[in-house]
């Protein structure tokens, strides 16, 4: 165990991108990934609320006839 041990920010276990995070303590490595994980969320995100739109437009054009 290092003296300093408590002074080196731990990574986060889940993996999980924490929205308003102190960034100047992370890598290029991991301001890169970061990018990547937020990239495909805003992508998981959008895909859900295409389905959604389409969903809610085959409900709309169905109880229109």
């Amino acid at each position: 165990m290092s003296l300093f041990e408590d002074d080196v920010p731990k990574k986060s276990e889940t993996g999980a991108i924490t929205v308003g995070q102190d960034l100047s303590r992370l890598s290029e490595g991991e301001l890169t990934e970061r990018i990547d994980a937020l990239t495909e969320e805003i992508n998981r995100t959008r895909n859900e609320l295409e389905q959604r739109g389409n969903i809610r437009d085959a409900a709309n054009s169905f109880f229109q006839k």
